[in-house]
């Protein structure tokens, strides 16, 4: 029998989250069931809710950086028991049979597409998929993370499950470590996890902002140096230099200024999707120093792990602020306004209390 589960959800493209009860189905023979300590606020989030992207589903319950504790498990369950503290990430099922699900990087599913942990169709009890902005969830074994850091630190991790995995999984693809000049273009939610896993891997990190006072915060998180992308002085002293540059940034704007600072072989990565698209860039900057500009979309179940053992090893979170559940709406406006250092995670004992 479903189990009755609180969450906040919104109703409308126009009206804000609010208290919403819907049901869980309970855990069959592969299920681990898992109540939720901490959820992370992604702009995903921000961008379905508002119907800000197509295909949003209404009642909407975002979250998608999940840290919790297993309740339960199914009978066919190896990898989890009842105490564990699990993660679960932005999918929760794929077709499990295409060539990208055998090769584990569902995020590429190219049977079903992979099943969002919200707003995706829900593959048992049918209509669709509802997020972390919630008590509990229910999600199969093959689509829930270890998660081994201290418990102090677990709501600071819940955003690696997004953010993290985001901005490791380029990084791992394209072979970034010790010897490189790797650039990281923004600095916010994802940005300041791509300078510190950058970093970490031993790369030479720089950040790009249009904000000269990030700077220090820059320096704190790992990077070498701060430049600033309006300043053409600046951005000139480092051409034809990087190896790699992640651009986590989810706006249009210019790409030739940072695709001129490549070496010959160089790759910028896009992570960041836009609302508008992007100039085109010029063709020259590529061709003529054999550049690349590639995509990325969050990694595979095994590479998620993969971060976070990495994570754990060098002891890295993300920077958030916590927020009760009750204050998602002021969190949404403050993020669109980049009011955040750097990602805010929902303490969901307030929804519990509430």
């Amino acid at each position: 029998m479903p189990t009755p589960a609180k969450a906040y959800a919104a109703q409308s493209a126009t009206t804000p989250l609010a208290p919403f009860s819907f049901e869980r189905r309970d855990p069959g023979a592969r299920d681990v069931a898992i109540d939720i300590l901490f959820c992370g606020v992604c702009h995903s989030d921000l961008h379905t809710a508002r119907a800000e992207w197509d295909g949003t589903l209404f009642p909407c319950v975002p979250g998608h950086e999940i840290v919790g504790r297993v309740t339960a498990v199914g009978s066919e369950v190896t990898n989890f028991q009842v105490g564990d503290i699990a993660g679960v990430g932005c999918m929760v099922d794929s077709c499990g049979h295409c060539a990208s699900c055998n090769d584990g990087e569902e995020q590429y599913c190219e049977g079903t597409g992979f099943v969002g942990t919200y707003n995706g169709p829900d593959p048992v009890l049918g209509g669709h998929t509802f997020g972390g902005y919630s008590d509990h969830i229910v999600v199969d074994e093959g689509f829930v993370l270890k998660v081994g850091h201290d418990e102090k630190d677990l709501a600071a991790v819940a955003p690696l499950l997004c953010a993290g995995i985001t901005t490791y999984s380029p990084l791992k693809h394209w072979k970034v470590g010790p010897g490189q000049k790797v650039g990281i273009v923004g600095l916010g939610g994802l940005g300041h996890m791509g300078v510190k896993i950058a970093a970490a891997m031993g790369a030479e990190v720089y950040v790009f902002s249009t904000s000269p006072n990030k700077r220090d915060d820059a320096k704190r998180l790992g990077a070498k140096e701060l430049i600033v992308s309006k300043d053409a002085d600046q951005m000139a002293e480092h051409a034809n230099s990087f190896d790699f540059i992640l651009n986590t940034v989810a706006a249009a704007h210019d790409l030739d200024q940072f695709l001129g600072l490549l070496k010959r072989d160089g790759t910028m990565t896009l992570v960041g999707v836009p609302e508008t698209p992007h100039p085109s860039p010029s063709v020259g900057n590529l061709v003529f120093r054999r550049r690349a500009l590639a995509g990325s979309l969050i990694g595979g179940i095994a590479e998620t792990q993969e971060m976070l053992d990495f994570c754990q090893r060098h002891g890295l979170t993300a920077d958030i602020e916590m927020i009760d559940i009750q204050d998602i709406e002021t969190a949404y406006d403050r993020m669109q306004k980049s009011d955040v250092k750097y990602r805010f995670v929902i303490d969901m004992q307030s929804l519990k209390n509430g």
